[in-house]
């Protein structure tokens, strides 16, 4: 520690700090570090804003107070940067397993399973979608479980190895019972990761450098469904009948082993929040949690005797965004539920399997190149809207094209645009974890809308996905003039009521610095 707290950039800093405290023991108070409390006693029952009962408003460290906007933003960006090199490559990787440990059952039809465990009707269906029933019990538990003991170096890797091995025991699987029942619990368990990484990053950035980190992350699930295609090909190529086994099973005990490694060194790379973590400096620590205080009004994780169960999903539901954002996610995830059995829809094109397989590489490539693009740009402008409506619009041209025509060409051309369309403009919702159950739920029918009789053209299937994409646009719409009325009442000086909690949407710093929410 001591050679790292040498060689960073904020020691040249540290003196004049420790001297000014030194000098003026009466100064503003430094944000309260995990062996320090707030003086509760002496606590105004109402904020400098106006707000009753919002938390006092803190004045930025002598570190942060005292610097130039020039060193401020120099610092920052180190800072920034130290995190994401710590975050977001095990946080890629680990989401990268997530989503293809819970989707290799599509390719896994292509390589046999289907036909040795005699599935028949819509059991294979049915297999597909009772993970996403797991998957939704426990998502909004799962967090604020994590919000509650906030460790997310041990709560994260310790999910990923359970999925792992249970990932790895479909090998195993003999007949459609069991396989119903392994797939439950890899929902069951699987759940706990995507909503606790978002909230995890939620903890450590700023709400405008959120948006590329989390399509950062989100390429993840889109790099899955490249590599799946590609493990799946190789496997069935080259492993079929080893040692007696088929190659699907093959590829979940493969895919499972990997996927406890992986999370076996997560536990040695990830760090936990910012207030808790040992792995920043001092002063790297009180920057890190001050920006999210200044940013939106405080730092989200305090200690575990201030983080209630039930008080943030209070906060999220007496909200009216909450609700929006519920349908827009909904409707998101609805259109998208195409990817659970794409290699299925890829087939129909006529190719033979492992070329089936290798045919859905393309279009997850694309989505990954569109969701980088549109991402940085929506930061570095920072407009949302059109960032998340114009995909969907190709989404909507993609879903037609493939109902109504049963020519290759044209309907490989609306793949290519379905995975990019849907995918792109996926955002970051506020009530996290409820907002992702809910719109998974979408996933449970969705599955049925896909038989092989109904192949090639899936009309069906299509055309909800078609519906569901125009409905999104028209939920982002609402959102968007929601928004923007609340920003006029802001602008004006008002409370902002009922669509926002009074003395929570606006507390401490943030409404000092003038809160807006983003469009």
């Amino acid at each position: 520690m001591a050679s790292t707290e040498k060689s960073s950039p904020f020691n040249k800093f540290r003196g004049a700090f420790k001297s000014k405290k030194d000098e003026n023991a009466t100064s503003a108070p430094e944000i309260y570090t995990t062996d320090e409390k707030p003086d509760i006693e002496h606590a105004s029952d109402t904020s400098p804003t106006g707000y009753p009962n919002a938390k006092r408003r803190r004045e930025a460290p002598p570190l942060v107070r005292d610097l130039s906007p020039e060193e401020r933003a120099r610092l920052e960006s180190v800072l920034v940067k130290k995190i994401d090199l710590r975050l977001l490559p095990m946080l890629i990787i680990m989401y990268l397993m997530n989503y293809l440990d819970r989707n290799n059952i599509a390719a896994a039809r292509l390589a046999g399973l289907e036909d040795e465990l005699e599935l028949t009707g819509t059991q294979y269906l049915t297999c597909v979608s009772i993970l996403f029933v797991g998957y939704i019990l426990m998502q909004v538990p799962s967090n604020l479980f994590l919000n509650k003991i906030g460790k997310p170096a041990i709560y994260l890797p310790t999910v990923m190895i359970v999925w792992g091995v249970i990932s790895a025991a479909t090998a195993a699987a003999e007949s459609f019972g069991g396989l119903v029942a392994i797939r439950f619990f890899l929902g069951f368990v699987e759940a706990a990761y995507f909503p606790g990484c978002l909230f995890f990053l939620s903890s450590w950035y700023t709400r405008k450098e959120l948006g590329f980190r989390t399509a950062v992350l989100y390429s993840g699930s889109l790099m899955s469904g490249a590599f799946s295609g590609l493990i799946t090909a190789g496997i069935t190529g080259g492993m079929d009948g080893k040692k007696g086994l088929r190659a699907w099973r093959w590829l979940f005990i493969i895919e499972g082993v990997i996927t406890i490694v992986i999370a076996i060194a997560a536990f040695w790379v990830l760090p936990n929040f910012p207030r808790t973590t040992g792995w920043l400096t001092e002063d790297e620590r009180q920057l890190a949690i001050w920006r999210l205080d200044e940013d939106i009004g405080e730092d989200d994780w305090t200690g575990s005797q201030n983080q209630t169960f039930f008080h943030g999903m209070k906060l999220a539901f007496t909200d009216i965004k909450t609700w929006v954002l519920m349908v827009l996610l909904f409707c998101f995830v609805a259109s998208g539920t195409v990817t659970n059995l794409f290699p299925t829809i890829v087939q129909t094109l006529g190719y033979s399997d492992i070329n089936s397989l290798l045919l859905t590489v393309p279009p997850y490539v694309l989505g990954v190149i569109t969701t980088f693009l549109n991402s940085w740009h929506a930061d570095k402008t920072g407009e949302r809207y059109f960032h998340i409506t114009l995909p969907l619009y190709f989404a909507v041209a993609a879903f037609i094209i493939a109902a109504a025509t049963i020519k290759t060409a044209p309907r490989y051309v609306a793949m290519m645009l379905m995975i990019p369309g849907v995918y792109t403009g996926y955002v970051r919702a506020a009530a996290l974890a409820a907002i992702n159950a809910v719109s998974n739920a979408s996933s449970i029918y969705a599955s049925y809308m896909y038989p092989e009789s109904a192949g090639p053209r899936y009309v069906v299937a299509m055309s909800v996905n078609c519906a569901t994409a125009s409905i999104a646009i028209i939920a982002a719409t609402v959102l968007r003039f929601i928004l923007v009325h609340l920003n006029k009442k802001l602008d004006r000086g008002e409370k902002v009521e009922g669509a926002v909690a009074e003395g929570e949407a606006v507390p401490g710093e943030a409404a000092k610095r003038g809160f807006r929410f983003v469009l």
